[in-house]
C-alpha cells in the first residue's frame, strides 16, 4: 500500500528541541524572574487601586510584559550571534550553532516586542506600552552595544533590568507613584551583585567574545569586589522603604533585613577574598553569591506580598 497520501509525522525529538530552541532565543528564564517581579508590581499597584489582584488585567498584564521580554531577547542574541560564537557558554544557542537563521529570529523578536507592546497599550493603557517600549530600545540600543565598549554597560542595563516590577504597577494603576519607584530601586541595585557574580564566573568567556565588563578590563578583581560592596550595602536601606512606605508590615521589615545582610555576607566574602577571578576558590565564592542573588529577590517580593498592608 502507498504511504504517499499518510499525514507526516513530525519525531517528537524535532517538536522538543524545536521547543528548547525557542526558549532559549527568549531567554524563558530570564524573561519568567521578570514576569515574576511584573507580578509583583501589579499587585502592589492593584491594591493601591482597589481592585483584584487577580484578574483579566493581571494576565494581560504578564501575557504582554512577557511577548515585550521574550522578543527584546531574541533581538539581543541576534545582535550578538557572532559574540555568542566566541563564548563557551553561549555557543550552543540556535543561531550561533546555525539552528536557526538571523531573519526568523529578527521576525520574532520584532513581532513579539511591537506585539506584546501594542497588545499592552490595547489591554490596559498607553503609559505601560509606551514604558516596555523604552525600555525594550534603552536594552537594545544603548546596553547591547555598549557591552563591547566600555564597563559602564552593567549601570546603563540596570536600567531595563529594573523596570518589569515598574510596569506591573502602571498596568494595574496607570501611573508612576512612589511605590512603583521603590520597587524599581530594589531591583536596580539588587543586579550589581548578582551580574557582577556572573561576569565573575564567566570572566575569560566574556573575555574571549570581546565584552569589557569590569572583571575584564581589571582582572585582579579588586574594583569588582568593591563595587558588589557598595551596592549590596545601599540595597539594604532601599529593600526596607516598603515598610516606610506603608506597602509591607513589620515581618517583611525584618525578612528583608536579614536578606540584606545574608546578600551581604556573600558579596564580603567574594571580594575580601583578594583573588583574581580566574582562581577556583574565588570561583566557589562567586557562585555561592550568585546563588544568593538568585534566592534574594523572589524571596523579597514573595514576604512583601505575603506582608502587605491595605
Amino acid at each position: 500500500m502507498s504511504t504517499a497520501t499518510q499525514p507526516m509525522v513530525v519525531p517528537r525529538s524535532s517538536v522538543l528541541t524545536l521547543a528548547r530552541d525557542y526558549t532559549e532565543l527568549t531567554k524563558l528564564r530570564v524573561t519568567t524572574l521578570i514576569i515574576i517581579t511584573a507580578w509583583c508590581g501589579y499587585y502592589f499597584g492593584a491594591l493601591k487601586s482597589g481592585v483584584s489582584s487577580l484578574s483579566w488585567s493581571l494576565f494581560h498584564t504578564l501575557l504582554g510584559i512577557g511577548l515585550v521580554s521574550g522578543g527584546a531577547a531574541a533581538l539581543n542574541e541576534v545582535m550578538e550571534w557572532d559574540t555568542d560564537s566566541r563564548m563557551r557558554r553561549t555557543a550552543q544557542r540556535p543561531l550561533p550553532a546555525g539552528r536557526f537563521g538571523l531573519l526568523h529570529a529578527t521576525l520574532v523578536g520584532v513581532l513579539m516586542t511591537l506585539g506584546g507592546a501594542l497588545y499592552l497599550g490595547l489591554a490596559l493603557n498607553g503609559l505601560t506600552a509606551w514604558l516596555a517600549l523604552a525600555t525594550s530600545a534603552v536594552y537594545l540600543g544603548a546596553y547591547t552595544p555598549l557591552k563591547k565598549v566600555h564597563p559602564i554597560c552593567t549601570f546603563v542595563g540596570a536600567f531595563p533590568g529594573a523596570m518589569p516590577g515598574v510596569l506591573g504597577w502602571t498596568a494595574a494603576r496607570g501611573r508612576l507613584d512612589w511605590g512603583a519607584l521603590v520597587m524599581f530601586a530594589i531591583t536596580f541595585f539588587w543586579q550589581f551583585p548578582h551580574f557582577y557574580s556572573i561576569a565573575w564566573l564567566y570572566r575569560q568567556d566574556y573575555e574571549d567574545g570581546g565584552i569589557r565588563l569590569l572583571p575584564v578590563v581589571e582582572p585582579d578583581g579588586r574594583s569588582t569586589g568593591r563595587q558588589i560592596l557598595l551596592y549590596s550595602v545601599a540595597l539594604i536601606p532601599i529593600s526596607l522603604l516598603p515598610t516606610f512606605l506603608g506597602m509591607s508590615g513589620k515581618l517583611y521589615f525584618a525578612g528583608a533585613l536579614a536578606l540584606g545582610v545574608a546578600l551581604l555576607y556573600f558579596g564580603w566574602r567574594l571580594a575580601t577574598l583578594e583573588m583574581a577571578p580566574n582562581t577556583a576558590r574565588s570561583k566557589q565564592r562567586a557562585r555561592q553569591l550568585l546563588q544568593a542573588t538568585v534566592l534574594y529577590l523572589p524571596l523579597l517580593f514573595v514576604l512583601m506580598m505575603l506582608n502587605t498592608r491595605s
